[in-house]
């Protein structure tokens, strides 16, 4: 899940939220949408490999 921030940037989160804080997971935050993408294919090919 990409969200923008005000500052232009753009965050990575996890798609599950935690239930203790309710919040999702932070997974890095980018410069660019393409950059953001790419780190979540990574994300997604570790999870499963």
């Amino acid at each position: 899940m990409i969200r923008k921030l005000k500052s232009g940037q753009y965050r990575l989160y996890l798609k599950k939220k935690n239930p203790k804080t309710n919040k999702r997971r932070n997974l890095g935050t980018f410069e660019t949408l393409e950059a953001a993408k790419k780190h979540e294919q990574a994300v997604q090919y570790f999870k499963r490999h």
